[in-house]
């Protein structure tokens, strides 16, 4: 009656790496220094890592810009004032505009797997940009000799090929970052466009067979940046039925800052289909408390209360740093809260082995 536990991805870099990119950016700094800087970010975090008892690990994205434009690296079709992603405080992010095909990605996620493999001793599992979130690169009027058609037809390939390789490197697991979904209910209140970004993405998904999607799975949060969201003021349960349409099995979902958990589960709950694996959020990255054990066992046995055992995990609600300059949680606090997932949950199994979920009051 194991739970199993992941980490979501990235962990915040240390000082130095973040100093290192950005004198490599502005021309002060070689590249082979960046590499020297960006390898001890990577050789520590794996260490750390390993020390909180992580079953499953993740490279904590130490090398990556930012978990959604790893692909564009050295891509030379592209402006810089593509689609604004606003946040709840009043800062944004900014994609880049696709100028002109074809659309190929400048990095694959497997670099980063393969560069990780070097010093873990635990599985690693990868995190891969969707499609859909990509999709958003094309702008609104059309590509003079490049259709967006054509654009999607070339997302799909690269997508297949970024999940593909991590798969054939040796990945635990690859899990999909889909951050979007509930945005896109804020773009589109009727369900359109995210409808459009589940059948894309389940379009990439199509290649990949059963056996292998069981290794899949997808992340949904409503953003998590600099301690802020993109889209948390809409109601989650209006995402989780066009999401659970798709076609892996895997699904990490945050849940620990939901104010209303137990709706939420119920909702799954209803969702939930044979063999699928569903990792509920028990730490909340943008609180800056630490959750105790306790609070993580809590959650979790309340998460049991509407997933079968076999079919319930527990993971973080969000990356602690998704994006490379987000310092608003320390590397401390991100290992201290994960350290509590671990242990958090190896309570909430030991309960389970002598007592029914459905007896236990949750207390958190």
């Amino acid at each position: 009656m194991s739970i199993p536990t992941e980490p979501i991805g990235s962990i915040p870099r240390p000082a130095a790496l973040l100093e290192a990119m950005t004198a490599h950016a502005a021309g002060h700094l070689p590249k082979d220094r960046l590499r020297a800087a960006e390898d001890a970010a990577l050789r520590d975090t794996i260490a750390r890592f390993e020390e909180t008892d992580s079953p499953i690990i993740t490279d904590g994205e130490q090398t990556k810009p930012s978990f959604a434009t790893y692909p564009l690296a050295g891509l030379q079709n592209l402006a810089p004032d593509g689609a604004v992603i606003p946040f709840a405080d009043g800062h944004t992010r900014q994609l880049p505009r696709l100028t002109g095909g074809p659309f190929r990605y400048g990095e694959h996620a497997a670099r980063y797997l393969l560069a990780a493999q070097k010093y873990a001793k635990r599985p690693l599992k990868q995190a891969v940009i969707s499609a859909s979130a990509l999709s958003l690169l094309y702008p609104r009027n059309s590509i003079p000799r490049y259709s967006r058609d054509t654009f999607l037809n070339d997302l799909v390939m690269e997508a297949r090929r970024d999940i593909r390789e991590c798969l054939d490197a040796g990945a635990a697991c690859v899990q999909i970052d889909f951050t979007e979904g509930r945005l896109a209910l804020k773009l589109d209140p009727s369900g359109g466009l995210l409808n459009s970004f589940v059948e894309l993405n389940n379009h990439v998904l199509d290649a990949f067979a059963p056996t292998e999607r069981q290794r899949i799975g997808v992340h949904t949060c409503p953003g998590g940046d600099r301690d802020s969201t993109h889209s948390a003021d809409i109601d989650y349960v209006t995402l989780l039925p066009s999401l659970f349409r798709l076609n892996v099995g895997r699904f990490y979902l945050q849940l620990a800052s939901e104010p209303d958990r137990r709706r939420v589960l119920a909702v799954i709950q209803k969702q939930l289909r044979p063999a699928v694996l569903v990792f509920v959020g028990v730490t909340d990255p943008i609180d800056p408390a630490i959750e105790s054990r306790e609070q993580v066992r809590d959650r979790a046995l309340e998460a049991a209360e509407f997933i079968p055992v076999e079919s319930l995990g527990t993971t973080d609600d969000c990356g602690f740093s998704p994006f490379a300059d987000d310092t608003s949680t320390s590397r401390e606090t991100a290992f201290a809260k994960i350290r509590s997932r671990v242990e958090g949950t190896r309570l909430a199994e030991e309960i389970l082995h002598t007592k029914s979920p459905r007896s236990f009051s949750a207390g958190t």
